[in-house]
């Protein structure tokens, strides 16, 4: 990783650029896509599958039967590990069930917010270089809780084990699609493919600008969810080779992850740096976390405070804090997608099975979005009841509010009852 020392404020913004393509570039390829698909449906996806796959798609869906079999292609120890997963990931976003709390905000005048699932959700998978069936856990599973009543999934990637995960959490329509295409066929709706109210999962930057375009349109989605990253913030607590594995676990993503790590250690960073070398070597994906390394630098800062400075400007999708005091000092943080406390808390804790979602604002995003939870696919609808007594005790200041903006058919309404 490259290092850079004790930098001024004013470098912050050429530091912590991430290394994504210039966005405008990237839509002028997806919107033709959008608009195709939304003009020929079926044929058009069965054409980018040749194009870009060069797989004929006879049919789009996956058939239940195929379902049905994908856990006989699984080991025992992976069903089991999936099983658990689903378990902590389950426990940890049912508890963010929420009970509506009737308010009397004046004698007759009830009101209240009630939590409903939103109807039709259209979840994406990756395909890429690796079968995330994870994110179908971390995106199935609160869908399920929410009560969503049709939860499609679109992923190019074929693995028995999306199609387990899928299975545990209750969804039988799934589809081969993949990139902006998926994004398009969920949008506007095809032959074979529902059209959907909001979309959720990750993607390259092709499928988040194409979430960005419909998004325009109208389709709501979870958030921007781009190329993966992780920074770490290390002390002389922290051990070399946990925050060389925390930065390798991100940077094998793929060549466009970024990871960052900043230090008030010199030392630090230098053994950091060497046991990136040691346990890159052994890394089957070696490759892909070498590109990303290029993109990434290690910073040393003269102390705690323009740390915490420097990582609420990044504002990561994961933070690493492996240092001492961690939750104490993570109070100070306030940009961050997920949190990691501590030297035993490996990000890919949170990737996979501790329970937390893994579907996360990047590239500075989480300074305005939270990641996907319990709420992500629900609406709240507000509710309210007002007695004769209550229409008597609040009409008046409905009245004298109504005049005033020269609504007088809105005052009538309370007229006309009292």
């Amino acid at each position: 990783m490259k290092i850079i020392k004790y930098p001024n404020k004013a470098d912050y913004g050429t530091i912590l650029t991430r290394p994504t393509q210039d966005i405008s570039v990237i839509e002028e390829r997806v919107l033709p896509i959008l608009k195709k698909v939304k003009a020929e449906g079926d044929n058009a996806i069965r054409e980018y599958a040749l194009q870009y796959d060069n797989i004929f798609l006879d049919s789009l869906s996956v058939n239940s039967t195929e379902i049905e079999q994908a856990e006989n292609k699984l080991s025992d120890d992976l069903k089991n590990a999936i099983k658990q997963a689903y378990a902590n990931i389950y426990k940890f976003h049912e508890a963010q069930k929420s009970v509506p709390e009737k308010i009397e905000t004046m004698a007759g005048v009830t009101c209240w917010r009630k939590s409903v699932g939103i109807d039709k959700v259209g979840l994406y998978i990756p395909g890429g270089t690796a079968p995330l069936f994870s994110t179908v856990l971390m995106l199935g599973v609160p869908a399920q809780i929410a009560g969503c009543r049709e939860v499609i999934l679109c992923t190019p990637s074929n693995h028995p084990a999306i199609y387990f995960a899928a299975k545990l959490c209750g969804i039988t329509q799934i589809f081969r699609i993949g990139g902006s295409q998926a994004i398009a066929a969920m949008t506007y709706g095809t032959e074979s493919v529902p059209k959907v109210y909001k979309i959720f999962g990750p993607g390259n930057q092709y499928v988040t600008a194409a979430k960005m375009l419909v998004c325009k349109e109208g389709m709501a989605i979870d958030m921007p969810a781009g190329p993966s990253e992780v920074a770490v913030y290390a002390d002389d607590s922290a051990n070399p080779a946990f925050v060389a594995a925390d930065l390798l676990s991100q940077a094998e993503h793929g060549v466009d992850s970024q990871v960052l790590l900043v230090s008030t250690s010199e030392k630090l960073v230098e053994s950091v740096n060497l046991e990136l070398n040691k346990q890159l070597a052994s890394l089957p994906r070696v490759e892909f976390a070498s590109k990303a390394l290029e993109n990434s630098q290690a910073v040393i800062v003269e102390n705690q405070t323009i740390a915490l400075e420097m990582l609420n400007e990044y504002a990561a999708e994961h933070l690493i804090m492996s240092i001492e005091n961690a939750e104490e000092v993570s109070e100070q943080i306030y940009n961050a997608g997920s949190i990691f406390l501590g030297h035993y808390t490996p990000e890919s804790a949170g990737d996979y099975a501790s329970g937390t979602n893994h579907t996360l604002p990047t590239n500075g995003y989480a300074k305005a979005y939270s990641g996907v939870s319990l709420d992500s696919f629900m609406k709240k609808i507000t509710v309210q009841n007002i007695t004769q007594e209550g229409i008597k005790n609040i009409g008046k200041t409905i009245i004298e509010m109504a005049t005033a903006e020269s609504l007088e058919a809105h005052a009538n309404a309370v007229k006309v009852r009292l």
